[in-house]
């Protein structure tokens, strides 16, 4: 079982972005569960969502505490919140920065780290800084978990089939194509 944390604000599309994720991924043929985690949050104040997929029926609904994956949405989240807790050994973190990898705050479970510009890139496209849709394409690009297409095909199917298509569709593009991706090397010591 894969296990991804999402964290960002109210307002942010943190729980929307989960569903949008666990679409794409029974687009795929997969399993998959979203869990939504609300509680007297506003606009602004940091929520979580989860996701699990497989390859086999899921039963577990809870929350996760023990994340192979965290996408954080949100780039100041991490010096008010500990987004890490619990990230496994090796973990993957998929981070909405401008900043470089030498600047971004993280655990030493970390094992690989995408890095996307979406803040900037979402300003670009819709005028407001709401980053779910491109760190659903830099989530993609990092991990392998999903495709492209198959989230394009969710998008499609989802409540954006309005206006908002064509500027979310470019928005998870250029979250795909304008994330980089490190593998971070740790020295056990002896």
């Amino acid at each position: 079982m894969y296990e991804v944390r999402f964290h960002g604000r109210g307002g942010q599309g943190a729980v929307t972005a989960a569903s949008m994720l666990a679409a794409a991924l029974l687009e795929e043929g997969k399993y998959a569960v979203s869990i939504p985690s609300f509680g007297f949050e506003r606009r602004g104040a940091p929520v979580v969502s989860f996701l699990r997929c497989s390859d086999k029926v899921i039963r577990q609904l809870t929350n996760i505490y023990t994340p192979d994956c965290l996408i954080c949405v949100d780039p100041t989240l991490a010096r008010s919140v500990d987004i890490f807790s619990g990230l496994k050994q090796g973990g993957t973190l998929v981070q909405a920065t401008h900043k470089p990898l030498a600047e971004v705050i993280m655990a030493d479970t970390v094992g690989v780290v995408g890095l996307c510009n979406a803040v900037n890139i979402a300003l670009e496209i819709f005028k407001r800084p709401i980053t779910n849709t491109l760190m659903l394409g830099a989530f993609a690009k990092t991990t392998g978990v999903v495709s492209l297409d198959a989230l394009k095909r969710s998008l499609e199917h989802s409540d954006f089939r309005d206006a908002g298509l064509a500027q979310n569709l470019l928005a998870l593009e250029r979250g795909y194509d304008e994330t980089t991706v490190h593998t971070i090397e740790r020295r056990v010591a002896a």
